[in-house]
């Protein structure tokens, strides 16, 4: 019998609206080229350490890592390049809420983490100073009484003496105080952190994303994410599948199935972005707003500083001043994942720079951003497999410590999503204890 219809043309011998073609995907595409043994959602620092982790463990394994931008767009490209531990007010801030382990755990994992990521990337690769780290205790504060400043600093050093090897903190000298310029009314005492740093951040994640290249992982930028489908008992391939945003829907309205990947373990590294992916989880983002000056001829001002418990931190870079913060002025507005200037906010930081910062310096500003950070009930990270799942682990809400506890996050990812065992000890509240007894 001829396929031909005279009256028609060619017969439609094959139902093209039911055959399983996603995306015109080729078969040698879904073969070799959509499947993998570990994919990685999000290519900020806990999806590239937590990738590389995974090759350090398994060489032979295929990993991929998906990412939505052309490079990581939250907060790991967005920070202000700040090696910390955490400053004196925000420690005794974090000890009226949460009990003194849970407060040593995390300084403790915070100085580990920055201590992996210089030794996994070299302090030259990603532009690491010691020039000092700074808190700036302004007339208004409860510290600004000397005696009480100093009693505050002997208990919190006698604590962390604990998990660091020496005083975290040292006031300053007044004259070492006066040194700096700084107006009287926001640093009526400066405390020196002495286990704090700077680091480039263009430069660490660049540095991060070649290490990732060179264990063969693979990253595929322009892939948002729809969906995950995890495997279960009734899938007899245990494969959790990741749908990924078409990129010829918008061209051509035939192309619209989102595009499948597969693999064993999915590690979803999204941060602020996770409640995209995964339902009902405490995650309030925190968009941070940044300013950098043009050069500034004359500078001395080097180190990093925070004052207003963490809230404002500004540092020199490249003879320039980088100034952020503020989200306290403004918390109802700033818990978004809108990539949005806040003017107000913006010109509270400009005033700041100008009458108290830098005070009778001509500056101008450059170049203005904001990043996404992820905060929640408590200040601990989301380490946990999702949902009881024993495919699908989640490494996410890094609390605008993911400089310092990104690493360490990843490699604990790597930990559990390369065990068999999704009720191992790893899967409990104290994760981040049970990571520091590895390292």
């Amino acid at each position: 019998m001829s396929n031909y219809n005279y009256n028609g043309g060619i017969k439609n011998l094959i139902d093209t609206n039911n055959i399983n073609n996603n995306l015109n995907q080729s078969y040698w595409e879904k073969k070799s080229l959509s499947r993998y043994d570990y994919i990685v959602i999000g290519s900020g620092i806990v999806g590239l350490s937590t990738a590389i982790s995974i090759k350090e463990r398994s060489p032979q394994s295929s990993v991929l890592i998906l990412e939505r931008d052309t490079h990581p767009n939250g907060a790991s490209t967005k920070n202000a390049g700040f090696a910390c531990v955490g400053s004196l007010t925000e420690i005794m801030d974090d000890l009226k809420t949460m009990n003194e382990q849970e407060v040593l755990d995390l300084v403790s994992a915070r100085y580990r983490g920055l201590q992996l990521l210089r030794k996994r990337l070299g302090d030259e690769n990603i532009g690491y100073k010691d020039n000092g780290s700074f808190e700036l205790i302004d007339s208004n504060s409860n510290l600004s009484n000397q005696s009480i400043l100093l009693e505050n600093i002997e208990r919190v050093n006698q604590l962390l003496r604990k998990v660091l090897p020496g005083d975290a903190f040292t006031l300053c000298t007044n004259d070492q105080m006066k040194s700096f310029g700084f107006s009287d009314k926001i640093c009526s005492y400066l405390i020196k952190n002495n286990f704090e740093g700077e680091i480039d951040t263009g430069k660490m994640m660049f540095q991060y994303t070649e290490l990732a290249l060179s264990w063969n992982v693979h990253i595929k930028n322009g892939s948002r994410v729809l969906k995950f489908i995890d495997g279960n008992e009734n899938d007899s391939s245990q494969l959790v599948k990741v749908l990924v945003e078409n990129p010829f829907s918008l061209s051509n309205s035939t192309l619209t199935k989102p595009m499948e990947f597969t693999c064993k373990k999915l590690a979803i590294c999204t941060n602020a972005f996770t409640g995209d992916l995964v339902e009902n989880i405490d995650i309030t983002p925190g968009r941070g707003q940044v300013l950098i000056t043009d050069p500034i001829p004359g500078l001395q001002l080097k180190g990093i500083y925070h004052f207003d418990e963490g809230y404002y931190y500004f540092r020199e870079k490249d003879g320039c001043i980088l100034f952020g913060g503020g989200r306290n002025l403004d918390f109802k507005t700033e818990a978004t994942t809108e990539f949005k200037l806040n003017p107000m906010i913006l010109n509270k930081l400009y005033q700041l720079l100008q009458d108290h910062i830098i005070p009778n310096t001509k500056f101008t500003v450059n170049t203005v951003w904001c990043g996404i950070m992820a905060f929640g009930k408590d200040k601990k990270p989301i380490i946990q497999f999702n949902d009881g799942s024993k495919n699908v682990v989640l490494g996410v809400r890094m609390g605008g410590m993911g400089v310092a506890i990104g690493s360490l996050v990843g490699r604990m990812l790597a930990d559990m999503i390369l065990s068999t065992d999704a009720n191992s000890s790893l899967n409990n509240q104290n994760t981040i204890n049970n990571l520091i007894s590895k390292l």
